[in-house]
C-alpha cells in the first residue's frame, strides 16, 4: 500500500534509512545536517526501526570522528549509519577505505555539495562524491526526492547481501531541500524486503569475544596485492544485487528502477548520460523534443560504483550515435571529468560519438532551455566537446551557446520574495502542507549566505499531477514582495504570467511605490495587465508584538488568492500551532488574531498612476553586480583578477539593505555622550564622531545638530540607517538623562546614511580619550562594519573591539562558522583588515602556518640587516637598529618600513619590505571549531608558546549550521543532537588553558561587562605568548524570551546567577582575576525561564527536569568555587 507524504529529500532518505540502522554516527554540516536531526529527534520519541530497536544516535567531534566510530561500531556488529556532506566527507576517506577494505556493509548518505576550492560554497553539486569514488565503496544515486526514499532503501538493502559499503547520495539542497509530494511504503511492506540471514551473516562476522582472530593486519609486497585484489568477487555481484531489490521495490510501487535506467525513444540517435537531479530535468525536453521526431534519450546512472559495463550496454539503444555525458563537477587538469571517462570505457569499441560537459557547479541552475541546446549540439557536424553549461566563458570559450526553449505543463507557479528571518520560507512550507490536500506540490528554496537579512525566494508549484521539474520557476503567476526595497533592485516580475498578481508587503503610498519600482517592472505590470496588490502587514505585525514576522499575515494573502477557504484555513492555523508549539502561548494566540485581521490590511494599488521615472545608474562591477542578482550574467573573463579567491575588502558599505522598518533616532538633548550605543551595536551603525570647527563648517550637519564635547569640540552620533537591522539594542543600552534615552527606535523620517558616509570619510575623529575605553573605542575607525550577521548576533561586538584596536597590526585566520559566512560572503566583505578563512578543521594549524611564515620572514630580515649594516649608509644603519631593537613594535616598525621604501637597500630585502612593520596572527571561530573539531589543532598552538592570539565566539552551540549540540552546551540546553536536553557539562576550555604554560586566558562578555572585554582584548594582544579569549555570544539558536534585543539583560543575569564567569589568568603572574560578583544561585530559576533552550526541557523532559536543573546549578557552584580557590592561592603568592 503506497501512502502520501509531502516532505523533502533530506526527510524521505532519513525515513528510510533509520529502518536499517541501529547505531548512528554524527557530525552537522550543511545542507545534510537534516537527516541526522530527524534520525535524532525520532529516536527520542521511541521509533522503533524494522527490528523494533530505537536508534542509538552519537555525535562526534568531527566528521572524521564519526567516520571512525562508523567503522568501529560495524566491526561491533551493529548496523551502522552516517549522514555528511563536502568537507565532511572528504574527512571521513581514511576510515572509508578501511569500511571498504574490510568488507563493512554501512551506508553513508550524501547531500552532495560544493568543495572548498578558492571559495566555500554550501550549494550542491558532486565535486564530494567524486573526490571518494576510489575508496571501494559501492555508490548510489539519486536524482529526485522520491528516489532520495527509495533508493536509500536499496542502498541498505545492498550493503547488507553484498557484504560492501554504500555511499547512497543526492543534490544538495536542489533535492536535499526541495519539498515534493513523494509515496512511501508500509512498514511491513519493508520489512519483506528483507532477509534476516544477512544480518545474522554480518552479526556472526563481529570482532566479538571468544574469537581468535586478528584484523587490521600489516601486510608487504609478497601478499598485498593478492588480497586486494581477492574482493573482487564481491564487487562484481553487486549490480544483480542492486537490481534485484531494485525490482523488489517496482514490483511493491509499480516504479521501474534500475541500475541504469534508460528513459526516451526506443529508436534514439541522440542520448545524454547523467546523474542527479538534472535527469528530471532532461526528461522533461525529451518529451517535448519527441512529440516532433522521436530521437531522443537519456541514461539516468543511479548505480555509479561499481560501474556494470553488462548493465549499462543494455540500457542503451542499439540505435545511438551520438552520446553527451553531463558531470556536475569540475576537475582541474584532467582529460575529462569522471563519468564521461567512465562512458568512454565502456563504449570504446561501440563506434559511437561522446562528448561531455559540466554544468551545475553550486546549484547553478540547470534549465530546459540547457538541455535542449545540449540535443541540438548532438545535431551538428561538428559537436562542441568539454563544454560548459549556464556561464558565459569568454576566456577559454567552454560554454555552449543557449537556446531558448519552453515546455508545456499545467503547473501553477508561486515566486516568494522574503528576506532572511521574515519567515517567508517556513511560510510557504506550511502553504505546501495546506495545498496539498488538493495538490501535489513542490517547493524550492534560494538563499544568500547571510545569516539573516539577505534575500530568500521561495519557488512553489503546485499541479494535479507529480511534479518533478528541478528548476527555478519560469512563469509565475502570483509574486510576493515582502520587502519594498526589491522593487527597486531586482527584476521581481521576469516571467510573469499574463493577468498575474503582484503583492507588495508595504507600508508606503502608492505615489512612494512608483518612485521606487523599476522602470521594467512597471511596464510589465501594464503590458501583461497584472494586478497589483499591497498589504501593510509590518503595522498589523508591530500591533501583534509579531517582531517583524509577517510570514503568517502573507500567507493568508497567498492562499485567498490560491482560492483556499474554510477547512484549509483552519488545516493551516493548525499548523501555526504546531510549529510554534514550543514558543509561548502569547505567540500563537497574537499569530491567530493578526490573520483574523489580515484582510483589513489589504488594498489594490491604482496602476493607472505608474509612470517611468529617472532611474540610478549603478557602477557596473562583479561587486554589484551580485548585489542586484544579476551575477548570472556575469562572465568568466571578469573574475580574471579573482581567480584565486582574493577579493576587496570592506564592500558591505555599500549594501543599503534597508531591511529595517523601523531605525534608532538621535535625541541629542538625553545624550551623555558615553558611546555605549556604538560599542554593543552588531553591526557598526552607529558611529559617534568628535569634529572640529573646521570640520564641522565642511560638513553637511552644522553646530545645532551637535552637542558639546571635549576640547571644544562637536559631537555627533552617525546613523547609518540603510544598514540598520533593528534589533533595537542601542535604545536597550542606552542610559539617557532623568529616565528619557538619547536613542529610540521610530520608522524611518529621515535617512542619515549619506551624512553618516560623509563623517566616516571626513572627520579623523581625534580624541584625548583612552583607546581602551568604552567611550575612546567608538571614535576609533571602524574595521568592521555591516556583516551579513542575525539582528542582535552576540558574536560580531568581539570583532569590532578586535579590529578597532588593533587593524592595523592584525591578520584573521577564520574558521567556517556563523563568523566566516557573515564575515565574508560575497559581494559583502565587512573585514577592512587582512583576512581569510581556510577550513573548519583546521583553523589553529592554518593560523600557526601564518605565524610562522611572518615570523620566518621577519628574521631573514634580521639576517640580512646584521650582514649589510656595513654596506649601507649611516642612516639606513640606523634604522636597521631601530628595527632590531623594536622588531615587535607595530608603531615603530612601521615608521622603519616607511623610511626603507625610497632608501637605498639590498634587494632581497626590498623583497620582504611587507614584512617589516610588526603584525599579530588572531585564529577565529565558534564553539564548534574550538570545542569539537578543531580543539586537538587548537590545543597545539596553544601549547606551541608563540606569539599567537585565539578568539572563541562561545555561543554554546553550532550555530550556522541549525543548532547542534557542542561540547561548549551546557547540561539540560535542548538542542539538536540533544533533543532531551544535553546529559553531560560543558568541556571546561578556560581550564584546559590555564594549565598550559605562558598561554594568557579570559573568560569576557560584552554585554555584562564592555569594560571588561576591552581590557581582556588589550591584556591578551600584550602577552608575550599564545592568548586566548572565551568571549560569550548570545544566539537566536538560545531562544531569548523577547529575542536578541533582550541580549544585554540576559548576559548580565548570566553573570548573576553564576552561568557565567568572567575571569582573566595571567601566567606573567600567575594570578587569577574574578571580575563577577559572587552569585546569585537562585537567579538560575529565571535564566531557565528566559531561554527557550532550558524552558523547553520541562515540557520535553519532565522527569528528568528537575535533576538537570539542580545538577546544572550544582555544577556552577562548583565551578565558580573551584576558581574562586585558585584565585585566592594565586593572589597569596
Amino acid at each position: 500500500m503506497i501512502n502520501k507524504k509531502v516532505l523533502d529529500g533530506n526527510e524521505a532518505c532519513a525515513l528510510a534509512s533509520y529502518n536499517f540502522t541501529e547505531v548512528s554516527s554524527i557530525y552537522p554540516i550543511t545542507p545534510s545536517s537534516r537527516m541526522a536531526s530527524l534520525v535524532d529527534k525520532w529516536s527520542s520519541m521511541g521509533k522503533r526501526n524494522i527490528l523494533g530497536e530505537k536508534v542509538s544516535v552519537v555525535e562526534m567531534q568531527s566528521e572524521a570522528g564519526a567516520a571512525g566510530f562508523m567503522h568501529g561500531s560495524l566491526q561491533g556488529g551493529r548496523l551502522t549509519t552516517t549522514y555528511t556532506a563536502s568537507q565532511g566527507l572528504l574527512l571521513m576517506i581514511p576510515s572509508m577505505y578501511k569500511i571498504a577494505g574490510e568488507c563493512l556493509p554501512g551506508v553513508i548518505h550524501v547531500a552532495a555539495r560544493s568543495l572548498s576550492t578558492h571559495a566555500l560554497s554550501i550549494f550542491g553539486d558532486h565535486q564530494d562524491i567524486y573526490a571518494v569514488r576510489p575508496t571501494g565503496f559501492c555508490m548510489l544515486s539519486s536524482s529526485s526526492v522520491e528516489d532520495a526514499y527509495y533508493l536509500s532503501l536499496v542502498s541498505h538493502l545492498s550493503s547488507l547481501k553484498s557484504s560492501l559499503p554504500f555511499l547512497h547520495f543526492f543534490d544538495g539542497f536542489r533535492t536535499s531541500h526541495e519539498i515534493n509530494t513523494i509515496d512511501i511504503l508500509e512498514e511491513d511492506e519493508i520489512k519483506s524486503l528483507i532477509d534476516i540471514k544477512y544480518i545474522n551473516d554480518f552479526r556472526n562476522k563481529a570482532l566479538n569475544i571468544g574469537k581468535s582472530i586478528t584484523r587490521g593486519t600489516s601486510e608487504t609486497e609478497d601478499v598485498y596485492f593478492q588480497n586486494t585484489e581477492a574482493r573482487n568477487t564481491l564487487y562484481l555481484n553487486v549490480p544483480s544485487i542492486v537490481e534485484e531489490y531494485m525490482n523488489e521495490i517496482n514490483k511493491l510501487t509499480g516504479k521501474d528502477y534500475k541500475p541504469f535506467n534508460y528513459y526516451g525513444s526506443k529508436n534514439a540517435k541522440y542520448v545524454i548520460i547523467a546523474m542527479g537531479s538534472v535527469c528530471s530535468t532532461i526528461k522533461l525536453v525529451i518529451d517535448e523534443l519527441n512529440k516532433e521526431e522521436d530521437i531522443y534519450g537519456l541514461i539516468n546512472v543511479h548505480l555509479y560504483r561499481p560501474f556494470s559495463i553488462e548493465h549499462f550496454l543494455k540500457a542503451l539503444p542499439k540505435t545511438v550515435q551520438r552520446i553527451t555525458v553531463l558531470d556536475r563537477t569540475k576537475e582541474a587538469g584532467t582529460i575529462c571529468e569522471p563519468l564521461y571517462l567512465d562512458i568512454c570505457a565502456a563504449l570504446k569499441d561501440e563506434g559511437i560519438e561522446i562528448v561531455g560537459g559540466r554544468f551545475g557547479l553550486s546549484s547553478k541552475d540547470t534549465t530546459p532551455s540547457m538541455i535542449y541546446s545540449v540535443f541540438e549540439n548532438m545535431k551538428k557536424h561538428s559537436m562542441k566537446d568539454h563544454f560548459t553549461l549556464g556561464i558565459i566563458d569568454d576566456v577559454t570559450n567552454t560554454n555552449l551557446p543557449i537556446k531558448e526553449f519552453n515546455i508545456t505543463n499545467n503547473y501553477k507557479e508561486i515566486k516568494v520574495f522574503g528576506f532572511g528571518s521574515d519567515g517567508m520560507v517556513s511560510a510557504s512550507k506550511n502553504i505546501l502542507k495546506v495545498m496539498s490536500e488538493k495538490y501535489y506540490v513542490q517547493g524550492y528554496f534560494e538563499y544568500d549566505s547571510k545569516k539573516s537579512g539577505g534575500v530568500t525566494i521561495s519557488h512553489l508549484r503546485l499541479s494535479e499531477n507529480k511534479i518533478d521539474a528541478p528548476f527555478y520557476l519560469e512563469h509565475p503567476s502570483l509574486v510576493v514582495v515582502t520587502k519594498d526595497e526589491y522593487l527597486s533592485k531586482y527584476e521581481i516580475l521576469a516571467g510573469i504570467k499574463k493577468n498575474g498578481i503582484l503583492l507588495i508587503n508595504s507600508n508606503k503610498t502608492d505615489e512612494e511605490l512608483n518612485k521606487i519600482m523599476k522602470n521594467s517592472a512597471k511596464e510589465i505590470i501594464k503590458n501583461m495587465n497584472i494586478r497589483v496588490l499591497v498589504s501593510n502587514a509590518e503595522d498589523l505585525s508591530e500591533k501583534y508584538n509579531l517582531k517583524g514576522k509577517i510570514n503568517n499575515i502573507i500567507s493568508i494573502y497567498m492562499l485567498k488568492m490560491l482560492g483556499i477557504n474554510g477547512e484549509g484555513i483552519v488545516k493551516f492555523k493548525e499548523n501555526i500551532k504546531e510549529i510554534y508549539k514550543n514558543k509561548e502561548d502569547k505567540i500563537v494566540e497574537n499569530n491567530i488574531k493578526a490573520l483574523d485581521e489580515a484582510l483589513d490590511y489589504l488594498r489594490d494599488l491604482d496602476v493607472d498612476k505608474l509612470e517611468n521615472l529617472e532611474e540610478n545608474i549603478y557602477k557596473n562591477n562583479i561587486y554589484n553586480e551580485m548585489l542586484f542578482r544579476r551575477g548570472n550574467l556575469l562572465k568568466v573573463s571578469d573574475f580574471l583578477e579573482y581567480k584565486d579567491g582574493t577579493f576587496e575588502g570592506g564592500v558591505s558599505s555599500s549594501d543599503k539593505r534597508k531591511i529595517s522598518t523601523k531605525v534608532p533616532s538621535w535625541c541629542k538633548e538625553n545624550c551623555i555622550e558615553c558611546n555605549l550605543c556604538a560599542f554593543i551595536c552588531p553591526h557598526a551603525v552607529i558611529k559617534p564622531f568628535n569634529i572640529t570647527d573646521e570640520e564641522l563648517e565642511k560638513s553637511p550637519i552644522t553646530v545645532d545638530d551637535t552637542i558639546p564635547s571635549e576640547n571644544n569640540k562637536h559631537f555627533y552620533l552617525g546613523i547609518n540607517t540603510d544598514n540598520c537591522t533593528g534589533c533595537t539594542l542601542c535604545t536597550k543600552v542606552c542610559p539617557g538623562k532623568n529616565g528619557e534615552k538619547a536613542l529610540t527606535m521610530t520608522n524611518i523620517k529621515t535617512n542619515t546614511d549619506e551624512v553618516c558616509d560623509y563623517l566616516k570619510e571626513n572627520i579623523k575623529n581625534e580624541t584625548s580619550l583612552p583607546r581602551n575605553t568604552v567611550k575612546g573605542l567608538g571614535f576609533l575607525k571602524n574595521n568592521f562594519e555591516f556583516p551579513g550577521a542575525c539582528a542582535g548576533c552576540g558574536e560580531t561586538v568581539y570583532l569590532k573591539i578586535l579590529t578597532s584596536l588593533y587593524g592595523d597590526e592584525i591578520v584573521i585566520s577564520n574558521a567556517t562558522g556563523c563568523s566566516s559566512i557573515y564575515g565574508a560572503s560575497l559581494p559583502c566583505t565587512p573585514y577592512k583588515v587582512p583576512w581569510i578563512s581556510s577550513l573548519f578543521e583546521d583553523n589553529a594549524e592554518f593560523g600557526l602556518g601564518l605565524h610562522y611564515s611572518y615570523l620566518t620572514a621577519r628574521e631573514r630580515i634580521k639576517e640580512i640587516m646584521v650582514s649589510t649594516k656595513d654596506d649601507v649608509s649611516k642612516n639606513v644603519k640606523d634604522i636597521y637598529k631601530k628595527w632590531i631593537d623594536n622588531m615587535d613594535d607595530y608603531t615603530i616598525t612601521n615608521e622603519v618600513k616607511n623610511e626603507l621604501i625610497n632608501s637605498n637597500i639590498p634587494e632581497e630585502l626590498k623583497v620582504l619590505i611587507d614584512y617589516i612593520p610588526s603584525r599579530k596572527v588572531w585564529i577565529v571561530g565558534g564553539d564548534g571549531w574550538a570545542y569539537d573539531i578543531g580543539f586537538g589543532g587548537l590545543d597545539h598552538v596553544l601549547r606551541s608558546n608563540e606569539n599567537i592570539k585565539v578568539l572563541v565566539l562561545d555561543t554554546e552551540v553550532y550555530s550556522n549550521t541549525g543548532g547542534q549540540t557542542s561540547k561548549s552546551t551546557k547540561l539540560g540546553a535542548v538542542a539538536e543532537f540533544s533533543s532531551k536536553g544535553k546529559l553531560k557539562p560543558k568541556k571546561d576550555l578556560f581550564n584546559i588553558a590555564m594549565n598550559i604554560p605562558n598561554c594568557y586566558v579570559a573568560s569576557i562578555s560584552a554585554g555584562a561587562s564592555p569594560a571588561g572585554a576591552i581590557r581582556a582584548f588589550k591584556e591578551a594582544s600584550e602577552h608575550n605568548g599564545p592568548s586566548v579569549i572565551i568571549a560569550y555570544s548570545p544566539c537566536i539558536a538560545h531562544g531569548i524570551i523577547g529575542g536578541l534585543s533582550n541580549s544585554v539583560e540576559e548576559q548580565k543575569l548570566l553573570v548573576e546567577s553564576g552561568y557565567n564567569i568572567l575571569m582573566r589568568y595571567n601566567p606573567e603572574n600567575k594570578k587569577l582575576y574574578i571580575d563577577s560578583k559572587e552569585p546569585n544561585y537562585s537567579l538560575y530559576e529565571t535564566v531557565f525561564a528566559k531561554e527557550m533552550r532550558y524552558k523547553n526541557l520541562e515540557n520535553i523532559n519532565k522527569e528528568n527536569y528537575e535533576y538537570l536543573y539542580k545538577e546544572h546549578v550544582k555544577l556552577a557552584e562548583e565551578r565558580y568555587n573551584y576558581y574562586l580557590e585558585i584565585s585566592k592561592k594565586t593572589s597569596e603568592n
